[in-house]
């Protein structure tokens, strides 16, 4: 990706340069990055829209006057949008704390995971549920990225209390969509006393019934119950999920794993492109470097080559949040998850853990064989075990 700096879009946009590092510092200008003390912005950006400027009638882009009432649980999440309008669409909700939720929820999907800390930081205790519901998921795995375990569990336990605190399904429904998405994604045991699937998801808004679904099939993936997992996936994409580019995106690349192990490559492309097409517009990728282990190497197949840049950052992301990953899951689970391998070595060694052939594996990443063998020969040395077929 090229990059300009903030006098070349002040000038391009015709704009002071206090106004567009303001846009950035907000987070209004999607992949717009710091380096030090400057901010680099992606040369074919957009210049933001005023949001001073929208009046209460004007609809936001994706949605239609008088639509879907907005909720301060992962307000992004639950919001439809066009890609490429995920700020546009933020900026349209009402001044308060569900339009700063949502800016914290753009921070963390677009991979910017301390400024998404600190945006989630200041509601960890708001009065209003949801808002705190929010926060504390947000804060959790932005944490994770910075290895902050400490606080990574503080937020884990605030969820645990207010799950605890009210049996009310009504009301217990936010809290029990958090904490299944908590510890799902975490691969961690579902807390004690959680209610079935069924007696919640009803209670959901459209766009977070979408991405607890996602859970959902996550869920049944680490179950291998991979038919039903990509079953769950392609029924709620078919039923709308489609127009809520963040649950997309997520259900795409579960559905990418689960075709991957049942061998089905040109599905698991199809599922990795659909998602890359509704993330890249608003450089919404931390999913990506979140999902990167399962994906059976279709990044390094499909997004390497074609946009190196972009993947160089989603492994940055890849091996923040797995640092952190490991020092919540592999304690709490009693597993070790190996962090010793790079991210080459390791997409071949699950290759090779489900039956993969060292030639099956060159195909598939469009390297030689004699190269995969040298990359598991590495990772068997480090994890202790025999090479995989040729």
């Amino acid at each position: 990706m090229n990059y300009i700096t903030v006098r070349q879009a002040a000038q391009a946009w015709n704009l002071s340069e206090r106004r567009v590092q303001k846009y950035c510092t907000q987070g209004r200008i999607p992949g717009a990055r710091k380096f030090g003390h400057a901010w680099q912005i992606p040369a074919g950006a957009s210049k933001p829209s005023d949001g001073r400027r929208a009046g209460p009638e004007q609809a936001a882009p994706g949605r239609s006057r008088g639509g879907e009432c907005r909720t301060a649980l992962l307000p992004l999440t639950n919001t439809p949008f066009s890609p490429g309008q995920c700020q546009a669409a933020i900026l349209h909700m009402p001044e308060g704390p569900a339009r700063d939720m949502a800016q914290a929820e753009y921070l963390y999907f677009s991979g910017q995971a301390e400024a998404a800390a600190r945006a989630a930081e200041r509601y960890l205790h708001a009065r209003n549920r949801e808002t705190r519901l929010s926060a504390n998921l947000l804060y959790a795995y932005a944490n994770l990225s910075a290895g902050r375990i400490q606080q990574v569990r503080c937020a884990l336990g605030e969820v645990q209390r207010t799950l605890t605190a009210d049996r009310d399904p009504q009301r217990s429904a936010a809290a029990v969509f958090v904490a299944a998405t908590a510890s799902v994604l975490l691969h961690l045991p579902l807390p004690d006393g959680m209610p079935p699937a069924r007696d919640f998801l009803p209670l959901l808004p459209t766009g977070l019934r979408a991405f607890a679904l996602y859970v959902q099939a996550h869920y049944l993936y680490l179950r291998e119950e991979y038919d039903k997992s990509a079953g769950v996936v392609e029924a709620t994409l078919a039923m709308g999920a489609e127009n809520y580019p963040i649950p997309a995106i997520y259900l795409h690349l579960v559905a990418v794993m689960d075709y991957m192990r049942l061998r089905r490559p040109e599905s698991a492309q199809a599922h990795l492109l659909a998602a890359w097409d509704k993330a890249r517009p608003d450089d919404l990728i931390e999913a990506f470097g979140e999902h990167h282990g399962l994906l059976g190497g279709m990044l390094e197949a499909v997004i390497k080559p074609g946009w190196p840049e972009d993947f160089r950052r989603i492994i940055e992301i890849t091996y923040r949040f797995s640092a952190g990953w490991r020092k919540v899951h592999n304690p709490d689970t009693g597993d070790r998850v190996a962090d010793n391998l790079t991210t080459t070595e390791f997409t071949m060694a699950m290759l090779a853990a489900r039956g993969w052939t060292n030639r099956e594996i060159a195909r598939h990443l469009n390297i030689s064989a004699d190269t995969v063998k040298r990359h598991l020969s590495r990772a068997m040395d480090k994890l202790g075990g025999p090479t995989a077929r040729t």
